[in-house]
């Protein structure tokens, strides 16, 4: 169920000159699981997102904590779609895009935030260690509460020792990278490369607020499911998100179209 306010604005979104669609993966365009690698998007979320790269004067984007090999791994975007992964440390934006690349003294200290989750990750049954081209995470939803908040704040601790690393909370994760990044910057340069004149942002997590607090005037951001929030919208489910793009897909045909 949409609700009658969002409704409202997003009429008003799908007049804009230029429409930026960016939108979070886990949690948004798919529902959380255990395990990542399991993750695909609600079909229907990801044959509205399909259909609007394809409207005129539309752009779309996905803006995750993923790294971007897992990002497309899971999401299977249209190469339209413009991606940013690792909360904003990577992007893709075309077959020309730079890869990421760190200087030594970022992959020096990336090994040391390596070693400092891998020796909390051996500690602590039930969690477990991701890798990224720019930083490293701990997950902790396999593990039993007590295990995961310890887990967490022993190695909260110890990257805390370590000047230049970033560390960000999230759903039963801890991520530490040494490119300092978020979803506000991923969505101030996604609106100046596409030229939108307005945009709708949607996310989950707390790491979205980044993203929401980016968003100007006229824009459109919906929290998907609960918590404290900046956005101005929200929805209970992914299934609902799945509704909210359909139709502003249906509402930005019929603006682009007259």
């Amino acid at each position: 169920m949409i609700p009658p306010e969002l409704r409202t604005a997003l009429a008003t979104l799908a007049t804009a000159d230029e429409l930026l669609v960016a939108t979070d993966f886990d949690g948004v365009m798919a529902p959380l699981v255990q395990r990542a690698e399991d993750a695909r998007p609600l079909p229907e979320s990801a044959a509205a997102l399909r259909a609007l790269a394809e409207v005129p004067h539309t752009s779309t984007a996905l803006i995750s904590g993923r790294a971007l090999a897992s990002l497309r791994h899971a999401a299977s975007p249209e190469p339209e779609t413009l991606l940013v992964g690792s909360h904003g440390a990577e992007t893709w934006t075309g077959p020309n895009a730079e890869p990421l690349q760190l200087t030594p003294v970022q992959a020096a200290l990336l090994a040391r935030a390596r070693q400092a989750v891998a020796s909390v990750v051996d500690a602590s049954p039930g969690c477990r260690l991701e890798d990224k081209p720019a930083g490293v995470v701990l997950h902790t939803r396999g593990a039993p509460d007590d295990v995961a908040s310890a887990a967490v704040d022993a190695a909260r601790g110890r990257l805390g020792e370590l000047d230049g690393v970033q560390v960000t909370d999230g759903k039963r994760v801890l991520e530490a990278s040494v490119v300092h990044s978020n979803k506000g910057e991923g969505i101030r340069a996604l609106r100046e490369l596409t030229g939108a004149s307005a945009v709708l942002f949607a996310g989950d997590d707390v790491t979205d607020e980044h993203g929401f607090a980016a968003l100007q005037r006229g824009d459109v951001g919906i929290k998907v499911g609960p918590g404290a929030t900046a956005a101005g919208f929200r929805v209970d489910s992914p299934a609902d998100f799945a509704e909210v793009l359909t139709h502003l897909l249906q509402l930005r045909r019929a603006a682009v179209e007259n």
